[in-house]
């Protein structure tokens, strides 16, 4: 599902106009990146957390040309699914194989 899609069916659902739903949806992302880059998780309660992880500075090998390269500290964006949503979607996810 795209972005475009959700925007289609949440103004389907509610009546709102898609450029309204498209703005409040263009804004709830800018919140999170916005909070996540300044180092601040966000929590959704019953769906999951946006959080920032820190990885650690190590040694990594360029095997090409047989070098050893650093990879310095960093932080990486991630979401941990809340226990309800992933509950959910293990019990309502039927295979179609």
């Amino acid at each position: 599902m795209t972005k475009a899609e959700i925007i289609t069916e949440i103004s389907s659902k509610t009546g709102i106009e898609k450029v309204d739903v498209q703005e409040t949806v263009e804004a709830f992302f800018k919140v999170i990146k916005t909070s996540m880059v300044g180092g601040e998780n966000v929590y959704v309660r019953g769906f999951g957390s946006f959080v920032v992880k820190k990885r650690a500075k190590k040694t990594a090998r360029n095997i090409s040309k047989n070098t050893a390269i650093i990879i310095p500290e960093h932080f990486v964006p991630s979401f941990k699914p809340a226990k309800t949503f992933v509950d959910k979607v293990r019990t309502g996810n039927k295979a179609s194989k």
